[in-house]
């Protein structure tokens, strides 16, 4: 990875992390607990790339929107029962895999200065997520994490917002990274910058279409991104 030293001359700004798909990739362990929800209850499965697209709703979100009813919140929320004692079960095994994307760890380093707060908003509930943090040694960076515990699903802008709050940074210096729609149009809702990742769970034409303002494809070609965005404000 290039020196990226000009990081540390951006303006005071908040930036924000999706999760899955955009730090770990996680989508076999996703597809693994989401299978085994569904054929609890006796359910079609859904394909693996119905699952994918999922990904980045709140967990009873992500399953209404896969069940043949979407309506029916009931089931949704026994299969998200079936999911989490799956996932609870698999963390117990240590086989829970769920790897850092590469250039993860330098760039969030490179982030870690006194001007810049670091954040999470995902899907994830607060339990999943402090174990990730955790396994990968990461948790020290962040200032602000917010989960499927602490608001309405994304893309509603609240997750989003509770993190400026916390932090004093306005929207206008706030920016959401993602690799779904639902991060791009948190960003919007929320009226800060959402910066798209080719790597991640929906197509780059479609974060395009729903208000990334810039599609990276690298960790490296990111923090020329912010910097290039700090330079401007």
């Amino acid at each position: 990875m290039p020196d990226h030293a000009n990081a540390s001359a951006m303006t005071p700004r908040l930036i924000v992390f999706d999760f899955d798909g955009t730090l770990v990739d996680s989508q076999r362990v996703i597809i693994d607990c989401m299978s085994g929800a569904f054929a609890h209850h006796d359910l079609p499965v859904p394909t693996p790339d119905a699952i994918r697209r999922s990904v980045g709703l709140a967990l009873e979100y992500a399953i209404a929107s896969l069940l043949p009813d979407p309506d029916d919140r009931d089931l949704a929320v026994r299969v998200a029962g079936a999911y989490r004692e799956r996932a609870y079960a698999v963390r117990e095994s240590g086989s829970y895999d769920e790897p850092l994307f590469e250039g993860v760890r330098e760039t969030i380093a490179a982030l870690d200065q006194p001007e810049i707060w670091l954040g999470i908003a995902t899907g994830k509930n607060r339990r999943g997520l402090l174990h990730s943090l955790e396994v990968h040694g990461l948790h020290h960076h962040f200032t602000t994490l917010k989960t499927a515990d602490d608001g309405p699903s994304k893309p509603h802008p609240e997750i989003l917002q509770q993190a400026m709050d916390e932090t004093g940074v306005a929207p206008e210096n706030t920016v959401m990274i993602g690799d779904t729609t639902y991060d791009m149009l948190l960003a919007q809702n929320a009226g800060a910058q959402g910066i798209g990742v080719s790597w991640g769970y929906h197509g780059t034409e479609e974060l395009s279409a729903n208000g990334a303002s810039r599609i990276v494809q690298s960790f490296s070609e990111l923090l020329d991104a912010l910097s290039e965005s700090a330079r401007k404000e």
